[in-house]
Formats: structure tokens, sequence, C-alpha cells
């Protein structure tokens, strides 16, 4: 798997991709226990992101933020960028019916997979993890296009069309993270992070989409 993590234990990676249908037919520990500790996990450093990356917004409209964020879909996205799928064991008939292809086991197993990594190394790694898999990659299953979708929102209320901010850039020239600000009626909406400017511009519409 592309984790840029290296495990200590392999034991407890294992059981993180072990699915309750392997257990079924062969026995051994399945992934559950993990998903629910790499579940908490996830919700603490989305939160943590969030909050030190928009200062000002409020708690509903974090709580909607978080939420895009880390969704079945988002993390079924970033477990296949990842290739999670390809490393789950499933039992014969949860592998045959295109289990390793479905988001709610791949999102569990992406939870699952936290849970591993904190144990076995520590928030650190988590940390790396979440913030590059999920909270500087633009939600492209849910909000995929969002600038068109808050285009047409803010059209339909007869409001100005959305401007975008750059507001900084972060990290060597192969490693940048941009900020972006979009702004509605000259009102900042919605704020984003990403690996590149257009990148940062989508998860800022996403979350302006969530506030208005």
């Amino acid at each position: 798997m592309k984790l840029n993590y290296t495990f200590k234990n392999t034991n407890i990676l294992q059981a993180a991709l072990t699915h309750s249908s392997w257990v079924n037919e062969n026995g051994g520990e399945h992934n559950e226990r993990l998903e629910f500790l790499g579940d908490s996990i996830l919700g603490f450093l989305s939160a943590e992101y969030l909050y030190q990356n928009n200062p000002g917004i409020s708690e509903g409209e974090l709580t909607r933020m978080r939420a895009g964020h880390v969704c079945e879909q988002t993390l079924a996205q970033a477990a296949r960028k990842i290739e999670l799928g390809k490393y789950l064991r499933m039992g014969r008939g949860e592998l045959a019916g295109g289990g390793a292809e479905r988001d709610s086991l791949l999102s569990d197993g992406f939870e699952a997979v936290l849970g591993a990594i904190y144990l076995d190394g520590g928030i650190e790694p988590c940390r790396d993890l979440v913030y590059r898999e999920l909270m500087l990659t633009p939600m492209t299953i849910s909000t995929q296009d969002a600038k068109t979708r808050l285009q047409e929102l803010v059209q339909a209320e007869g409001s100005l069309s959305p401007e975008y901010r750059l507001v900084s850039e972060e990290g060597p020239d192969h490693q940048k993270v941009f900020t972006c600000q979009v702004y509605v009626d000259g009102i900042c909406r919605g704020q984003g992070r990403g690996k590149s400017k257009k990148a940062a511009e989508q998860v800022a519409a996403a979350t302006a989409i969530g506030t208005l």
C-alpha cells in the first residue's frame, strides 16, 4: 500500500486488513475494533486541521466542513488512492460480490488502517496520512467541480460571481501547499488548502457551499 509508513508490527496491519467475512471462513481477528479506534482518530485530526486552518469559522460551519472531508465516499476515495482494496482479506462471497471496490468496505478499511498506524507508531504518522490523503485533497466525489456548483448557487440567489484569492504558498517548490479563499459579494465564505491552487480553490468552494 502507498502509506508512506512502515509497520514495526505487521500483525496489527494484517488485522486491519481483515474483514469479518474472512474471519467467518478462516478464523482469526477482524478489523472492526481497529475501525472503531481509527474513526475516533480521524474525527480528532480532521477537527484539528479545520480548526487551525479556518480562523473565524463557526462551530457549525466547521462541522459541515468536516462532514465533507470524512464521509464514506471521500474515505473510499482515499482508500483507492493508497490501493487498499488490493490488500483486504475477505471471504469468498464478499470478494466475488466486488467487496474490494465497495465504498463502505473501503472506508471501514481506511479507518482500521489508521487505527493500526496509531497503535504501531503514534499520532504523527496518522496526522501525516489524514492531512495528505483527506484534508489537502479536494473532495472530488461528493464535491467534485465544487466551483461550478457554487457558481450556480450564487447566480440563483442573484449574487455576484465568486472571487477566488490566493492567501499563501508554503513549502518547497516540489511540495507546495496553497491556501485560497473564496468571496461572495465581498464576504469570505470559505477557505481551502491543497497541493495546487486549483485544488485549494475547489476545497474553498466546497466549504462555501456548506456555509451558504
